[in-house]
């Protein structure tokens, strides 16, 4: 070996948007990503209804929580429209959630998923009272004896 210099590396600088190609998001993804985003808003206890609820709270008892759970979206080429179904918390203002589950929707889809929003419609079907927990945990008084 002598004392030469090593050859550097070769950088080459590729411009991605002359790329061939085509990406691909399904359904399911921009469904998942839509149902994260609500979840994480204050005010939100759940994505869903009733029976979907019911559901989910087996699902979760299994470690198998479904994050699409009362999302549904249509994904077109270049847009993407979102219904999301969500329980509030109670005293939480309901619009003022809603807003809140809207705009984190529209900024996950545009910063994650990369498509411009059409709409992102939001249904509250129930509010959460912190006493729902307390009466679940403590066990029915016996009617007749």
């Amino acid at each position: 070996m002598t004392g030469g210099a090593q050859p550097k590396a070769q950088t080459d600088v590729v411009d991605v948007n002359r790329l061939d190609g085509r990406t691909t998001i399904e359904d399911p993804v921009v469904a998942k990503i839509a149902g994260i985003a609500a979840r994480e808003v204050d005010g939100v206890y759940a994505l869903g209804g009733g029976a979907a609820r019911v559901v989910g709270t087996i699902r979760d008892a299994l470690n198998s929580t479904d994050l699409t759970q009362g999302v549904s979206v249509e994904v077109g080429e270049k847009q993407v429209a979102v219904d999301v179904t969500i329980v509030a918390e109670y005293p939480a203002a309901l619009q003022t959630v809603a807003g809140n589950v809207r705009t984190a929707i529209y900024q996950a889809m545009r910063d994650l998923v990369g498509m411009d929003v059409a709409e992102v419609n939001v249904t509250v079907n129930d509010v959460h009272l912190p006493s729902d927990d307390t009466q679940e945990a403590e066990p029915q008084a016996r009617r007749v004896q």
